[in-house]
């Protein structure tokens, strides 16, 4: 097969990287106003998701038509978070006390787990707020390999960041275009495995992940 053929695995390869590289765009010129976070991260999930299936009216129609659609729930998904996060980074710097290393080690923990689907879920699929930030939890914990390893490559892109920061400052450029919407396309196993149990009807084996069929409401178009 012609490797330069639109049908070949290294052109599709390259599409994605291209319209990865322009939702990372998009996300940073619409995270500006902090608060727009969530939306922003919503609104990359789904338009990465419709690039690589092919949906929708081309990637920048369908970043900003999720944006619009998510905005308040995302917002609200993203409040606490930020709160939390704002917490945390001060006791991280300013509590330097031993006795309240396993609390933030605890609390750091569980914010990851949650960060790294509630996102997701609230691109995928259609739920209330607290349904949405519900179910981050039991799919993270029942996903538990998956969401350690989407920890692990987020913290290796945050630690090239710092790294070209203070040691590389010609490639901190490089590295803020390519982006977490570069990295959002290489997520796309963690909701196709959540999608395909959710619509086989199958849930798992632990108690919490049973929940999810009754939890999530349905898929949007």
């Amino acid at each position: 097969m012609n490797w330069l053929a639109p049908d070949s695995k290294f052109m599709r390869a390259w599409s994605n990287l291209i319209d990865g590289v322009w939702v990372n765009i998009l996300m940073l010129v619409t995270s500006i106003p902090i608060i727009t976070v969530g939306a922003a991260l919503t609104a990359g999930h789904d338009a990465c998701r419709r690039s690589i299936e092919g949906e929708g009216k081309g990637v920048t129609a369908n970043y900003f038509r999720s944006f619009k659609a998510n905005f308040v729930k995302a917002t609200l998904l993203w409040l606490p978070f930020l709160v939390v996060l704002i917490a945390l980074a001060w006791s991280w710097i300013v509590l330097q006390f031993t006795p309240l290393l396993i609390i933030k080690f605890a609390l750091t923990i569980i914010w990851l787990i949650g960060f790294e689907w509630v996102f997701a879920l609230q691109a995928r699929f259609e739920n209330t707020v607290a349904g949405t930030l519900k179910n981050a939890f039991i799919f993270g914990i029942s996903h538990i390999a998956m969401t350690a390893a989407l920890v692990v490559v987020d913290a290796v892109f945050v630690a090239l960041l710092v790294g070209s920061w203070f040691y590389m400052p010609g490639g901190l450029f490089l590295l803020v275009i390519l982006g977490y919407g570069t990295m959002l396309m290489l997520y796309r196993a963690r909701l196709q495995a959540v999608s395909s149990t959710i619509r086989k009807g199958r849930c798992g084996g632990t108690a919490a992940f049973s929940y999810c069929h009754r939890a999530i409401i349905s898929l949007p178009e």
